[in-house]
């Protein structure tokens, strides 16, 4: 039980700072209303999904260890939905309804395109 704590800790640390990376990153040089980099870390982190599930699904990767590390650990610590409904809140707050339900939609909508996309890669 330790290990696979620490297994999904260490994936789940990796996954938080690599998007912390990537987040700060985008939104240094798109500065807009429009949360690109929450968007970007969670789309990357929908195809890497994908990609990690088909992987197992296909039985390329038989080591559960694996599984925990790349998909609860790091995956989950790289996407965020807690960022992604933050700063939906902050959105409606400041007023901008219309940039927050592009926001909502786009992420959802693309997010199952990538998450196919990477599934689809190893098919």
């Amino acid at each position: 039980m330790w290990r696979t704590m620490l297994l999904i800790g260490i994936g789940g640390g990796a996954g938080s700072i690599l998007r912390f990376l990537i987040s700060n990153g985008i939104s240094r040089y798109l500065s807009t209303p429009f949360p690109w980099g929450t968007f970007a870390v969670n789309v990357i982190g929908s195809f890497l999904a994908g990609l990690i599930l088909s992987l197992f699904n296909q039985h390329t990767v038989h080591a559960p260890e694996w599984r925990l590390f790349l998909m609860t650990g790091f995956c989950g610590g790289f996407t965020t939905f807690s960022a992604f409904t933050a700063e939906n809140l902050a959105l409606l707050q400041s007023g901008q309804i219309l940039t927050a339900i592009i926001y909502v939609l786009s992420s959802v909508l693309i997010s199952l395109l990538a998450i196919w996309a990477g599934f689809a890669c190893t098919s």
